[in-house]
């Protein structure tokens, strides 16, 4: 009988909650922590699990650490410590969007403390990370993937593993270049459609049928229509990943147009107060370019 695997979870933020809660329904999650204490104390409560106070006590409790947070020091910072206490063939998971440098650092600290280290990032959005529908992109060990199986399976119905250490942040940072081309068309043509009076509400209902859609546009376009950006992934991180991914182009000597224009955007929404709003929030640089044009060719009457 195969023996289950006990697995605590790091960052309980707006995906790793979701996350979280698709281990315990599968049985598996043992322990949480999070800056956040407040966070951990509420999944304890409602799954059963144990909330630890510091993340050292995490380790004892867990044969796999799944780890979900926002920058390349956090995870540094996560697995530094871990380390004196983490057991040997421990696995950590880490989920977050960093560079993949930094997944070969980490995965080279805990190789020396004789645990196991994959580089998971994941992508979906938070209704992913609700559903457990995430794909998940893995780098690493072979053998530590698959006796990771049933925790990445928990999470995500798309598991592939693409080899070595930071191959699986290779492959986020390839998504997050599609998904910036894809808000950058998804914007403008929802800008456009508007400009040209569309019913907007039957136009994405009948698009998102059509060759153009994509999981994006039928998740993300409707917040146009009721001018309101929750935060499903913020531009504040999309721009941080793609800073990620510029600095891998650059590594080839390459400088992508697409990731540049975007970055210039993203800036501009940050600088507006835009930046912990989703990504979809890009429409409103695109419609006021289009409102830009109509005021200017309005005739001015004199008085």
């Amino acid at each position: 009988m195969p023996v289950t695997l006990r697995a605590g979870f790091v960052g309980l933020g707006a995906m790793g909650l979701g996350m979280a809660r698709n281990l315990h329904k599968q049985g598996l999650l043992s322990a949480v922590w999070n800056r956040t204490a407040e966070k951990a104390t509420a999944l304890a409560q409602e799954t059963g699990c144990k909330a630890v106070g510091k993340l050292a006590d995490l380790a004892p409790l867990c044969d796999v650490i799944v780890t979900c947070v926002s920058a390349d020091a956090d995870v540094l910072a996560v697995i530094d410590e871990l380390l004196p206490v983490i057991e040997p063939d421990t696995i950590v998971i880490d989920c977050s969007t960093v560079s993949a440098d930094t997944a070969r650092t980490a995965a080279h600290r805990l190789h020396k403390a004789g645990a196991q280290f994959l580089d998971a990032p994941v992508s979906g959005g938070t209704e992913g990370a609700r559903d457990g529908t995430l794909a998940v992109m893995v780098g690493g060990d072979e053998k530590a993937f698959e006796r990771a199986q049933p925790v990445l399976q928990a999470m995500g119905k798309a598991v592939t593993h693409f080899g070595a250490s930071g191959s699986g942040q290779a492959a986020k940072a390839t998504n997050q270049i599609m998904c910036a081309g894809v808000i950058q068309a998804v914007a403008e043509a929802m800008a456009f459609a508007k400009s040209e009076d569309l019913p907007l509400d039957r136009l994405i209902d009948t698009l998102g049928k059509g060759a153009g859609s994509s999981w994006y546009f039928v998740n993300r376009a409707p917040n146009i229509l009721r001018d309101s950006y929750p935060a499903g992934f913020r531009v504040k991180l999309h721009e941080k990943d793609l800073k990620i991914c510029r600095e891998m182009a650059a590594r080839h000597g390459v400088q992508l147009p697409l990731i540049e224009m975007t970055l210039v955007h993203y800036r501009r929404l940050i600088e507006q107060g835009h930046g912990d709003e989703d990504i979809s929030t890009l429409f409103r640089l695109k419609d006021a370019m289009f409102a830009a044009a109509r005021d200017s060719s309005t005739p001015r009457h004199k008085p």
